[in-house]
């Protein structure tokens, strides 16, 4: 008999919790202060190597972010993981450098018409937007991603053109920028769709990191993160409890759960460094804390390992 032929995946990935910034931006409910730090820190230690702490956008833009110094500070003594902000302008960027962070995230849509409803400018616009931040990280020893938003369909404009996308690396290569976060902000991708997508860019920016942020509003988001995987993709973004949900953007819902990606990953036999039965337990308690999730299967029906009892068998009756 042939030996069955096995799909060629990674042997390690990196997952990014966007919970505290992603997540809790789509709380209407306010979020204490200590329950954030309180949460953060026990993200921290399920081996999560990387968490998207905050963002450092307008209080008046995002209420439930005004903490954001206050969270950042209150967590400089976990050395174990590595902080990220999300920052809109250089405003938002001398913020979070001032707070701590070591690596700001830039913000950019891929469509205008997003761009309009998520940072009230175009495109263009946002990009000019980019020198004064990457000059200041630069003079600052920071580090900076690019990211584009609804870069798989745009719930304004539809399925957004491969060639947009590319023009938009291409710009963020100009800058200087090496790692590009693809977000299907609204879950509008699907499997081929991705696989193709990441097979022109990586041949066309070999030099670029590629990472993945996807949100599962019509269950996809695994299907994705497998053939993300097939293209060699290793860095991805969850969010614990499936929380998230980008208030400009109308009927999205949150992440990948993180606990269903390092399960689904670990089932696979690929190394996550996150002890899943902490991060099950992390799971739990938070959800406690908000009150809610936002679609884990985990949560809802645990691992596989988690075996049941074999059901009762009555000798049958004679005859």
């Amino acid at each position: 008999m042939n030996r069955a032929e096995e799909i060629k995946l990674p042997e390690k990935v990196v997952i990014c919790e966007v919970a505290p910034r992603d997540g809790f931006q789509a709380e209407e409910t306010w979020i204490p202060t200590e329950r954030k730090i309180h949460i953060v820190r026990e993200l921290a230690n399920t081996g999560i190597q990387s968490i998207e702490i905050t963002s450092f956008v307008h209080p008046k833009a995002i209420p439930q972010l005004k903490d954001a110094e206050q969270v950042v500070k209150s967590v400089q003594d976990l050395t174990n993981v590595k902080f990220r902000a999300l920052v809109p302008n250089v405003k938002g960027a001398q913020r979070a450098i001032d707070a701590g962070i070591t690596k700001l995230k830039l913000m950019l849509s891929a469509t205008d018409s997003h761009s309009l409803s998520n940072a009230n400018c175009s495109v263009e616009e946002a990009q000019l937007g980019f020198a004064p931040i990457i000059e200041l990280a630069a003079k600052s020893g920071v580090k900076v991603g690019g990211s584009i938003s609804v870069a798989f369909g745009c719930p304004y404009e539809g399925k957004v053109p491969l060639e947009r996308i590319a023009t938009i690396v291409e710009r963020y290569t100009e800058m200087g920028v090496n790692e590009v976060s693809l977000a299907d902000t609204t879950g509008m991708a699907n499997p081929k769709q991705i696989y193709t997508t990441l097979g022109v860019l990586k041949r066309s920016f070999p030099q670029m990191t590629f990472s993945m942020h996807l949100h599962n509003t019509r269950g996809l988001a695994f299907s994705n993160v497998l053939a993300a995987l097939q293209q060699g993709i290793i860095h991805f973004d969850s969010s614990i409890i499936g929380l998230g949900g980008c208030p400009y953007a109308p009927g999205a819902s949150g992440n990948i759960a993180t606990e269903d990606l390092a399960h689904g990953l670990a089932e696979m036999g690929i190394e996550t460094g996150i002890n899943l039965d902490k991060l099950t337990v992390a799971a739990r308690n938070i959800r406690e804390l908000i009150g809610h999730d936002g679609g884990s299967y985990i949560l809802q029906a645990g691992p596989f390992s988690q075996l049941h009892d074999k059901p009762h068998v009555q000798e049958k009756l004679e005859k």
